[in-house]
């Protein structure tokens, strides 16, 4: 039934409809960003879209393209039991307008794609970072943002009860798998990155660094890697 959404739209829009695709199944149509708040409007007042139910928006980066950014909404009919996708892509630097007016739940999810990526959205109401703090600075999920870049950047703050907290994250901590070579970094000892891995192969948990230059913290991962051994 998404593919009558889609032909819907191209007779509504014609060369608005810059793509069309349905890769496993999800049918998804591209459109100019000029474009975005009008398709988006009209697929949740069309009898025969009826998409009254917003799932996500969402954006992906592809820092080796002109246009840089894909922002993504996906949305249901409950009704008609069809759902569609919706895709535009950006350049570095350019907005696109909200979708508050349409679904005011797309206001944290807008403001959660600024927060990470840096994308505005023109006429939202309260555009501000979601999950970072305000003084954090970056992207965080642009391909280009430093893995080794250690936040926060910022003291802490000393207020009331959050007096006491944790010192910030070592360089290597948190970062994703994908972007450490393991391989190399474990090369020539017995440590091993998986637990489960470890525990087969009568191998030590691996240490961050930030914490292998720690004596106790050491001891205390190799006298659990023992212990496990045992059992």
């Amino acid at each position: 039934m998404s593919k009558k959404v889609v032909e819907r739209l191209k007779t509504q829009f014609g060369a608005k409809i810059l793509e069309t695709s349905d890769f496993r199944g999800d049918d998804t149509v591209v459109i100019a960003r000029a474009d975005w708040a009008l398709v988006a409007k009209f697929l949740r007042d069309d009898a025969e879209c009826e998409m009254d139910m917003p799932v996500d928006i969402t954006a992906v980066d592809y820092p080796e393209r002109a246009q840089r950014f894909d922002v993504i909404f996906m949305a249901r009919s409950l009704n008609k039991k069809h759902r569609i996708r919706l895709k535009t892509r950006l350049e570095d630097g350019q907005s696109l307008p909200t979708l508050f007016p349409v679904w005011a739940g797309a206001n944290w999810a807008e403001r959660e794609i600024y927060d990470m990526f840096g994308i505005k959205f023109d006429g939202h109401s309260d555009l501000r970072r979601i999950l970072m703090y305000d003084e954090f600075i970056g992207y965080p999920l642009r391909k280009d943002y430093p893995i080794d870049r250690t936040q926060p950047l910022i003291p802490y703050r000393e207020e009331g009860l959050f007096a006491a907290k944790l010192p910030p994250f070592g360089q290597d901590e948190g970062q994703p798998w994908t972007r450490i070579d393991w391989k190399s970094r474990l090369h020539g000892g017995d440590q091993q990155v998986s637990p489960a891995i470890a525990l087969q192969q009568g191998q030590r948990r691996a240490l961050s660094e930030s914490l292998a230059n720690d004596p106790q913290a050491r001891a205390q991962t190799e006298g659990s890697a023992e212990a496990e051994a045992e059992e």
